[in-house]
């Protein structure tokens, strides 16, 4: 069954999009004036590919979703909880947190070497949380992974970070082995998964040819679950000292999503200057489009997050009678919506998603759908000639800036059990901006400036 849909007056082909990375809470922002820049930075940036962790895989579009929807919907549960747990515990209450919870399953694989001779590997983006973590020998408890584990006394490049350093004080939870003069870290995960062991320094090689030196990663040699084993570790691009990018002092970075349809083009991570000028250097931009810019929120209670003042959504022509205070983010800390580069569909505030979905369906010319055979909230059942479907304009409304999304980015359809579902759901508290609604946009983070912007882009050209 060949399908269209139209969003407002222009048809657009139906597009099953999911994604799905690691979604985490932060750690603490404190000095890191002792930690020396690391060195040879390109210049002008750099390019990563970002892999699905479903690629290649031989599933139906609809078990590529139900996969997804699957992890995020834990994720998203467990984060609820672990904020309004932070906000219990005071600074120094070791009763109700252990240790800080951070996301679960990540779904974007970036290759990435460490070490002098280097050793290559695949890790999971994340850009929730901010350690950058291995499994290293020897190993007392470990996961399977797709490539060897890392063995720190081959590498000429390693050494242990001590415990006065900057890098030891910006763990959520650290402690000093006094015996082996190194300082050693717990970092929890959301579906219960974590890793234990070393902070250490190692150089790193980023696309086969840029090389850095001096970044300050987890050695893991206790490593439990089964949310990592997609890969070899996980890389954090949040806004706390211990990401990527704040240990490579850049102040922008930007991801560009494909179509999972999409078997030929690769979805790209830039880093440095490179963020913000590749759309206009390889002519990747729609014709006609306009770049929107909006101011990102600080949540001093969850440092690393990015989080967006969204004010409003319209369906149609009708903007949604939503209390201005269900997406602000509370002097306590909860609520907000977060910005993420891989939860898998948006979720909006339980009061905000009933709204959109009643007035939704009052503009749909189509039954509702019930089965739940998606693990979708809204799907409307397909008639089985159907070649064009209008549906409903969707515009988010962002303190600084509107954002119209095509019908693409929060449509999606499965021709073999004929349904067409709104890419988004229900959630308590925290709201999150998710992968189906950033496709094809080139996602600039400019951490200098605090704001995130939405270039619209043919990402498979980059």
């Amino acid at each position: 069954m060949a399908s269209s849909f139209s969003s407002s007056s222009s048809l657009l082909p139906f597009f099953l999009i999911i994604f799905s990375c690691f979604l985490a809470l932060s750690s603490s922002r404190r000095s890191l004036l002792d930690h020396p820049s690391p060195t040879n930075l390109p210049r002008s940036g750099f390019r990563l590919t970002l892999k699905h962790v479903d690629s290649g895989k031989n599933l139906t579009k609809i078990q590529k979703i139900q996969r997804g929807i699957s992890r995020g919907s834990h994720r998203l549960n467990r984060l609820g909880a672990a904020a309004v747990l932070a906000v219990a515990s005071g600074p120094d209450d070791t009763n109700n947190i252990k240790a800080p919870t951070h996301g679960g399953s990540g779904e974007f694989l970036m290759d990435l070497a460490i070490g002098n001779p280097p050793v290559k590997y695949s890790a999971i983006v994340d850009t929730g949380s901010d350690l950058i973590w291995t499994q290293c020998k020897p190993c007392t408890q470990c996961f399977d992974q797709p490539t060897p584990i890392f063995d720190p006394k081959t590498s000429s490049s390693y050494s242990k970070v001590g415990c006065s350093s900057g890098l030891c004080d910006a763990l959520p939870r650290s402690s000093c082995n006094k015996d082996k003069g190194a300082c050693e870290y717990v970092y929890t995960y959301g579906d219960y998964s974590s890793t234990r062991g070393v902070l250490a320094m190692e150089t790193f090689t980023f696309d086969d040819e840029n090389s850095v030196s001096g970044i300050g990663f987890g050695c893991g040699d206790v490593n439990k679950g089964d949310g990592f084993s997609q890969g070899s570790g996980l890389v954090g691009l949040g806004r706390g000292p211990l990401s990527l990018i704040s240990q490579l002092k850049e102040t922008k970075f930007s991801y560009c999503l494909t179509s999972i349809e999409d078997s030929e083009a690769s979805s790209s991570l830039f880093i440095g200057s490179l963020a913000s000028n590749i759309v206009k250097k390889t002519g990747a931009s729609l014709a006609g489009e306009v770049t929107k810019t909006m101011s990102l929120l600080r949540n001093p209670n969850q440092p690393s997050f990015y989080y967006l003042d969204l004010q409003g959504i319209t369906v149609g022509s009708k903007r949604l009678p939503i209390e201005k205070s269900t997406f602000e983010l509370a002097e306590d800390g909860t609520g907000g919506m977060i910005i993420d580069s891989g939860t898998t569909i948006t979720y909006l505030e339980e009061a905000a998603f009933k709204a959109l979905s009643k007035e939704f369906t009052s503009r749909m010319s189509l039954p509702v759908d019930d089965s739940g055979s998606t693990g979708l909230d809204l799907c409307y059942t397909l008639p089985s000639n159907a070649k064009k479907i209008a549906v409903p304009k969707l515009v988010f409304h962002f303190k600084d800036a509107d954002l119209e999304l095509p019908g693409e980015n929060y449509m999606v359809a499965d021709s073999s059990t004929g349904v067409l579902c709104l890419a988004m759901g229900s959630s308590n508290g925290m709201s999150i901006f998710g992968n189906v609604q950033q496709q094809n946009f080139n996602v600039v983070h400019d951490l200098e400036k605090d704001t995130v912007s939405f270039v619209p882009t043919e990402c498979g050209k980059l």
